[in-house]
């Protein structure tokens, strides 16, 4: 398996005999590669493969570059949470202007880079913050050196990856209904918007999360449940076929099943029964084109649907801000710590 970004690459296989005829037909082809050994370090993310069999990734350098961008100190007094979990974050028309006190959009981009590379934790507050870039307000500034805070605290964190063999692909998918109204915010339809978050989990590690506010106006709960439903199942269904794929060239994917199959963990009964019982619904017949594509691999039992509780639903804190406790409870078991 080649992986090329630019001018940085990894390849893999299943043996270093094979690895080293690759990199013998690369440089006959007249390519000038430097071969560095075993992966220590890759586009920014430290890589620390441990004895226990874990993996750790972490993005201290990139940190201390936004903790530096801040003007933060060592001292800095750090907060235990990215974001209050007390008062959302919203357009704020009426407050002061941002106070340039720092170039917001590069700390943005920063950030957007630390939180889809190894600190998922960051995903919601974020794409909250991106989303007022245009025209940040003091609160937005605010919100910001909250995240730096967080971040002075934990810049040695990153995600601890434990591979579970038992397990397969599985998708954690959580939606917050139109979570983001805001009454004094009139102009704004966004605050319409509900914002969905989930989880593409193989072997019990994260490798694909995504925190975004819903592209349509969910008119329910349980649209909106659906929605992201849809919306996570069309990244997951590409990589059960190339899990396939790659089963039948032989590498060696533990699966005791005959197919690869994804499990879908869902709180919402309204939802979770949509997905189950595909009958006609007078109610929910404008979503039958759109959002109905992975009924087919239900039927097939490719694709699996499970009710899970509230409280064990990985994704909640990439739909909402949470407190301490129930934020480190689901951190702990998705990052490791």
């Amino acid at each position: 398996m080649y992986v090329l970004y630019t001018d940085d690459s990894l390849l893999a296989g299943p043996d270093d005999a094979e690895l080293d005829e690759i990199i013998k037909d690369l440089r006959k082809a007249s390519l000038d590669i430097t071969v560095q050994g075993d992966i220590e370090d890759f586009l920014g993310i430290n890589i620390e493969r441990r004895k226990d069999g874990t993996i750790n990734m972490t993005q201290p350098h990139l940190i201390e570059q936004i903790l530096k961008d801040l003007s933060f100190q060592a001292n800095t007094k750090s907060k235990p949470t990215p974001a209050s979990s007390s008062k959302l974050l919203s357009r704020h028309s009426e407050s002061e202007p941002f106070d340039n006190a720092f170039h917001y959009k590069s700390i943005i981009g920063k950030l957007g880079y630390l939180e889809k590379g190894t600190r998922s934790d960051l995903s919601y507050i974020v794409h909250q913050c991106a989303r007022f870039s245009a025209d940040p307000k003091k609160e937005h500034g605010e919100a910001i050196r909250w995240i730096g805070r967080y971040l002075s605290g934990t810049k040695d964190k990153g995600t601890i990856f434990r591979p579970d063999p038992k397990r397969d692909l599985e998708v954690f998918v959580d939606a917050d209904f139109a979570g983001n109204w805001d009454p004094k915010e009139t102009l704004d339809r966004d605050t319409a918007r509900s914002r969905h978050g989930y989880f593409i989990m193989y072997k019990g590690c994260p490798i694909i999360w995504k925190s975004q506010l819903q592209g349509e106006i969910a008119l329910s709960s349980t649209e909106s449940e659906y929605i992201r439903l849809s919306y996570a199942l069309r990244d997951a269904i590409p990589l059960m076929q190339m899990l396939q794929e790659m089963k039948d060239y032989g590498f060696p994917i533990n699966d005791a099943k005959p197919k690869v199959h994804c499990r879908v963990f869902e709180d919402n009964s309204g939802a979770l029964e949509m997905a189950k019982v595909h009958k006609y619904r007078a109610r929910t017949k404008h979503l039958n084109v759109k959002l109905h594509h992975f009924r087919d691999y239900v039927s097939r039992g490719e694709i699996s649907i499970h009710a899970i509780s509230m409280l064990d639903q990985l994704a909640d804190y990439l739909t909402k801000p949470l407190n301490i406790e129930t934020l480190a409870k689901l951190r702990k078991i998705v990052m490791g710590w």
